[in-house]
């Protein structure tokens, strides 16, 4: 029997599943691994399932066990997995896609509204419970008729154009790549970021962490935005360039940001925390029980 390697907690069901097919190693405490935990407790292991807490670099996989033979990562993606080592160790990575389409899509939605109409700035009113109505309280963006630009038109990226229509956005859109109609569905195709942005009273980030990709929100491009969009990012982290974002947002060219993903989490930049404009959630696109399950099935 294979013995595998979790480097965290999984939905318990799945647990079991994975139990009935292989001999598991489980991290019992949920604690994030160090690189020498993961390379010792993997030793005796054929392959390992990893999460997006732990990054898998070259110095971490050149020094893994000869046994191991595939990384399943329980994630959309595998940014933190350094592939080019792992190809040259003969490792297969894996990932978890179309499971976490949708409930990615909704925490879009949810952080597109929460930046626009002031989610943040409301709930501390209510709580404080110090607040009067007036016919310019807390005056929000409107979601109807705006354009939505999408950055990544993948299979989350349509999910967010679907659910973006029934908003009464008109839906723009650059991708790798320029979908067929059928996918498109009426979509504007835009063939470089300055001529999406240019155009994005609301930009939502969906595409995949790459060298391309990284920091692509910068000083240079958020001057391509129309002053005072919202931008959502339910991605990753390192599409964003913080400090560029944060002045912007300071100085009013960018209204508002959602964010699911940042740099460095948990440890989010502490200015986004202190800036009333910034909508922020713990990364939990996937976090439903069903798309959870979904995943470490998939994972297994």
């Amino acid at each position: 029997m294979k013995k595998i390697l979790f480097t965290r907690r999984l939905i318990e069901t799945s647990e079991e599943y994975a139990s009935n097919l292989f001999s598991v190693k489980f991290n019992v405490d949920d604690i994030v691994l160090s690189k020498e935990e993961i390379i010792s407790q993997s030793n005796d292991c054929d392959g390992i399932i990893s999460t997006v807490t732990e990054v898998f670099d070259d110095d971490i996989i050149s020094n893994l066990s000869k046994s191991i033979k595939i990384i399943s990562n329980f994630g959309v993606g595998f940014s933190n997995i350094d592939i080019d080592a792992a190809k040259k160790r003969n490792i297969i990575v894996t990932n978890t896609p179309n499971v976490l389409t949708a409930a990615t899509a909704e925490i879009a939605i949810l952080i597109i509204l929460g930046a626009a109409r002031r989610v943040n700035e409301g709930i501390k009113y209510a709580r404080n419970k110090n607040w009067q109505w007036s016919s310019d309280f807390l005056i929000g963006k409107e979601l109807n008729n705006a354009r939505l630009g999408i950055l990544g038109m993948g299979r989350i990226g349509r999910a967010v154009a679907n659910r973006a229509r029934s908003f009464g956005m008109k839906i723009h859109y650059h991708n790798r790549v320029r979908l067929t109609p059928d996918l498109e569905k009426g979509s504007t195709y835009h063939g470089n970021i300055k001529s999406l942005f240019s155009v994005s009273d609301f930009l939502s980030i969906n595409c995949t962490a790459t060298e391309e990709t990284r920091y692509i929100i910068n000083k240079k491009t958020l001057n391509y935005f129309p002053d005072g969009a919202v931008i959502a990012n339910t991605a990753r982290g390192e599409i964003i360039e913080d400090v560029s974002m944060i002045e912007a947002l300071k100085s009013g060219k960018i209204y508002s940001l959602g964010l699911d993903v940042y740099n460095g989490e948990p440890n989010i930049h502490p200015e986004y925390i202190n800036l009333s404009n910034v909508f922020v959630l713990p990364h939990l696109g996937s976090a439903t029980y069903k798309t959870r399950k979904a995943m470490s099935d998939l994972a297994i």
